[in-house]
């Protein structure tokens, strides 16, 4: 990049800063889209418009911005907060979670033990699974080792310790709904189901690789997690399986249940519509018949499943 060309991406970026500051937005807009197309393989533009279009309430764009910016910077802190925000606000906690995985793994290796624990709290919090919780359990030891020397890691000591204890029984059951609350609430669930188990068996099937294996587990538990109010590692399950089987629709089914039973409507219904275009590209009316199934008898009052399953 020439001298002058780079005076005017930085002069872009500097409007772009300012007019953001002042809540000018569309401004912003327009000055980081001019810093992108002079550097298009700089990720500053790219956060600039991430943040920007997160704060006007457009969470699926200020995504695109951000998986941008990672794409040309793919260890910076920023956009991956950023974009693990975006994740939460869209309802997608699981994603959110694995982006802070990898901050955190990102931290770790900077040596930055103390924020690193930080971002793996976070990721806990938004999505409970064992091996969260054991890489949290190792930092928590390396932590210990720098608590003499180091106000911030005595510091991130405590809040992980807080983290761990705090969510200890939620997967051995000992924080769980109840099967006499799950069949009060119209859902069943064996007696002998063990929410611990079940998400231990999906990690166990994704680790083998077989694609089939995992969706099988995460089907299975998938409808026990719900049954005993534990909608955020189902939710994960089915993630975890989608890696594998990313059109799979029986597990779009499964995760669009879980928005429903946890109220997010709005999820579900972009869910079904997906599916729906999804069914139609490969002429599966079983799928079609399931989905306007789930609609009619949850999602009655929604215009555009009525119009799509008339």
């Amino acid at each position: 990049m020439s001298d002058a060309l780079y005076e005017r991406y930085k002069e872009a970026l500097r409007r772009g800063h300012i007019a953001a500051s002042r809540g000018h937005h569309q401004a912003a807009l327009e000055a980081y889209d001019e810093a992108a197309g002079i550097a298009p393989d700089r990720a500053l533009p790219y956060i600039g418009l991430g943040r920007t279009l997160a704060g006007l309430g457009r969470p699926a764009e200020a995504l695109v911005a951000y998986e941008t910016a990672l794409e040309r910077a793919p260890t910076d802190e920023i956009p991956l907060r950023g974009r693990a925000d975006v994740l939460v606000a869209m309802g997608r906690r699981a994603e959110a979670a694995e982006a802070m995985d990898r901050l955190a793994t990102i931290l770790d290796d900077a040596g930055r033990s103390a924020d690193a624990a930080d971002a793996a709290c976070r990721g806990l919090e938004l999505a409970e699974s064992r091996g969260r919780r054991r890489a949290l359990a190792a930092l928590a030891d390396r932590l210990r080792t720098q608590v003499d020397t180091d106000t911030a890691a005595a510091a991130a000591l405590e809040r992980v310790t807080e983290v761990l204890e705090r969510g200890a029984g939620r997967l051995d059951g000992s924080h769980e709904t109840t099967p006499g609350d799950a069949a009060a609430a119209g859902m069943t669930v064996a007696p002998s189901f063990d929410a611990q188990h079940a998400t231990a068996a999906v990690e166990d099937a994704v680790a083998t690789g077989d694609p089939g294996v995992a969706r099988a587990a995460a089907l299975d538990a998938a409808v026990g997690l719900r049954a005993v109010g534990r909608h955020d590692a189902a939710i994960d399950a089915c993630y975890l399986a989608l890696a594998g089987s990313p059109a799979d629709p029986d597990l779009h089914l499964a995760l669009t249940e879980v928005y429903l039973d946890l109220g997010w409507r709005a999820l579900a219904v972009e869910k079904l519509i997906l599916l729906d275009r999804i069914a139609g590209l490969s002429d599966d009316a079983a799928t079609r018949t399931r989905l306007c199934a789930i609609a009619r008898t949850r999602l009655g009052d929604e215009g555009r499943l009525a119009a799509l399953c008339a």
